[in-house]
């Protein structure tokens, strides 16, 4: 059987459709290596006989199959590229890319390649754990659960996707969080850490590709990359991670929960910084149990539900194994992980009916309103005239209701303003588009602040101008001058930003040939002042640093207004998931979130975390924020910042010597590491 499924693959190879003739594609080379494991494992089960044949049957189908499916899944999603014309362009005239002539195609050549495989490793998976011949059992130690663990892993990586805005739900399933690491925490500790730590990264594979989808038509190359760093954070993690779980009673307490935070709170640092995904964030429409974000950020929220998670888990083994079995030492009843259970939601309950209802009761000092225009337009198009002529046409509609300001999206208005500005209407398209848009922002005589490119010009050693682009917010008054700029600071690793081009050229040069659109990193936080009130622009994804969010609200922000375009996603899942990471900012510095999109999700969200207004995805719309503006005590977390970290570190340093220490004592045999339980 595995001899025929080899030789379909190789004969889905080398017979190409026209479409795709290079044999030499970073996909094709992947493909041919996954056929190769599976000829090698066909050689491994020829030459193996009796007990040796144990791993062969029970362990490489579980390797093999994760090696498969992560391929799978990134050649079904990047498949989406094939729809879209930038992409087609790009592939006919680069060799590094080829296309079918849709989607459609390119899924289904996606199917044919793999599927044959992944159905014929999982039957045997299926097979020799459902196989009643304890020869083989004997050999591997699976008993229970255990036997389950890979595809306990990929149920995780699902529920947590599922947890957050999907595929399958825009909004989410919230409650899902508290569950969707019950299965790999509960059998991660109970294998030998080399196969624990396989399982953590089949976990972080499937739900890195599933939750983050829609980076396959971000850019050509940021769903590799993305996977690919974060698959590396996973593997460290877990490495560091699973060694002292495996030493411990509960590692699901303590650790797990104050190291993953820990883990979420790292990987959203530096130049690889990537905040999205976190458990916390898929709460965002429970005001009651966000409210605790103001005193420890997002990260508090997420290790509310981690520590959720590790209790149930523990109350779920409490219940199976009964308390005279599980506790070595009496005086410690069955109810004790239950109790503390209904504490912990009873405080954070608690916390969160009373912060509701303080804000509710709160008198406003003033209130602005804000016109937040949502164009639904694609700037890749180059439709620059047409986006600007419904940009105006929405805009008058707002005029009526005398806004404060208007908010233009990340990108509404594209022609560098301080570039074509400069030069002559008559001898240039974009020159003339310009200066029809300052003549008509003077007319409104209205404050607005619009996404646009900046630049400025300096000099190299050897005397050459050098121009320096920005992706920036440019804040005009109500009689046309601008007034200041914001240059964007956190940039999109790889696809906007690569800072190493002198230590890592050949990097540079791959990123040359996937045409992506890099800028330079602006340096200076800027606050925009409108006559009554003070705010800033996080431009696209930079709404979901809690850290940076901060530092800004810190030097006097009234207002954070998002700049976003999220339309090149294609999906309503991405625009949500945005939001519900940039919601968070106003219940941690207890300032009103505005944002205005492309295509959504346009919204304005009050301080204490509840949305007042939103406007409906991919539909050109206004929305007319009444703004109220308070004055109030700076948050805990706004004072001091992610403090809470230092106590998750303490947290899980105590727990590793508490196991340490621990060591020299009896344990019960229900946690006894015996040579049967091994790998």
């Amino acid at each position: 059987m595995l001899t025929l499924v080899i030789t379909a693959g190789l004969l889905n190879y080398f017979f190409r459709p026209l479409w795709a003739p290079d044999l030499g594609s970073t996909d094709d080379m992947l493909y041919l290596s996954y056929i190769l494991i599976h000829f090698l494992w066909l050689i491994a089960l020829i030459r193996h006989r009796g007990p040796s044949l144990a791993f062969d049957i029970y362990r490489i189908p579980e390797v093999v199959f994760i090696f498969g499916l992560s391929l799978f899944l990134f050649s079904y999603i990047f498949a989406t590229n094939a729809n879209l014309t930038y992409a087609q362009l790009f592939a006919e005239t680069n060799g590094n890319l080829s296309l079918a002539p849709n989607s459609r195609i390119q899924r289904l050549s996606s199917i044919l390649r793999y599927l044959p495989f992944l159905l014929f490793d999982l039957g045997v998976y299926f097979f020799y754990r459902l196989s009643k011949t304890r020869r083989f059992q004997r050999f591997t130690g699976l008993r229970g659960l255990k036997r389950w663990s890979m595809l306990l892993a990929l149920l995780s990586g699902c529920l947590y996707t599922l947890s957050l805005p999907s595929f399958l739900s825009t909004r989410g399933f919230g409650g899902l969080a508290y569950l969707a690491l019950v299965p790999l925490w509960a059998v991660l500790p109970r294998h030998k850490v080399r196969w624990g730590i396989f399982y953590g990264i089949s976990f972080g594979l499937v739900q890195i590709m599933l939750s983050n989808y829609w980076l396959g038509t971000f850019s050509l190359i940021t769903l590799q990359l993305v996977t690919v760093f974060l698959f590396s954070e996973y593997l460290i993690y877990f490495t560091l991670v699973l060694p002292f779980a495996r030493r411990m009673r509960s590692p699901h307490l303590l650790l797990f929960p104050s190291t993953w935070v820990l883990f979420d709170f790292i990987r959203t640092q530096g130049f690889l910084g990537y905040p999205w995904g976190m458990l916390g964030s898929s709460q965002y429409l429970y005001p009651p149990l966000i409210q605790i974000a103001d005193i420890g950020g997002v990260y508090l929220v997420t290790f509310f539900v981690l520590l959720t998670t590790g209790l149930l888990i523990e109350i779920g083994r409490r219940a199976l194994m009964g308390p005279a079995e599980f506790l070595p030492r009496p005086g410690r009843g069955r109810a004790q992980p239950a109790a503390v259970l209904l504490i912990l939601w009873g405080f954070v309950l608690s916390y969160g009916v009373f912060s509701l209802n303080h804000w509710t009761g709160k008198s406003e000092t003033s209130r602005v309103t804000i016109a937040l225009i949502q164009q639904n337009t694609d700037p890749r198009k180059n439709e620059y005239r047409e986006t600007f002529d419904i940009l105006k046409k929405l805009t008058d509609q707002a005029l009526p209701a005398s806004p404060d300001l208007i908010a233009w999206s990340e990108t509404a208005f594209v022609p560098n303003i301080r570039k074509w500005g400069a030069l002559d209407p008559d001898e240039h398209y974009l020159s003339r588009l310009v200066s029809e848009f300052r003549e008509y922002q003077r007319e409104i005589s209205t404050w607005l602040v619009t996404g646009n490119d900046d630049y400025e010009e300096s000099m190299d050693p050897e005397g050459a101008v050098v121009r320096s682009h920005y992706n920036g917010a440019v804040l005009f008054s109500d009689r046309g001058i601008r007034t200041r700029t914001y240059r964007k600071m956190h940039l999109v690793p790889f696809s906007e930003y690569f800072p190493y081009t002198e230590q890592f050229p050949w990097v540079f040069d791959i990123l040359q040939g996937l045409d992506p659109d890099l800028w330079e990193k602006g340096e200076e936080r800027i606050i925009f002042e409108h006559p009554r009130f003070r705010f800033f622009t996080p431009i696209c994804f930079e709404d979901s640093f809690p850290g940076e969010i901060r530092e800004f609200v810190s030097l006097g922000a009234d207002i954070i207004l998002n700049l976003s375009n999220d339309y090149w996603s294609l999906t309503e899942a991405e625009g949500q998931q945005h939001f519900a990471n940039s919601l968070f900012r106003a219940v941690e510095n207890r300032r009103p979130l505005l944002r205005s999109t492309a295509s959504g999700l346009t919204a304005y969200v009050s301080p204490e975390g509840r949305i007042q207004e939103a406007l409906p995805y991919y539909e050109e719309g206004i929305l007319l924020a009444e703004v109220k503006l308070y004055h109030s005590k700076d948050s805990l977390y706004l004072r001091f910042g992610n403090w809470i970290m230092y106590v998750l570190a303490a947290l899980a340093v105590a727990s590793v010597l508490c196991s340490i220490l621990s060591q020299s004592r009896s344990i019960p045999p229900s946690f006894r590491r015996t040579t049967a339980d091994a790998d």
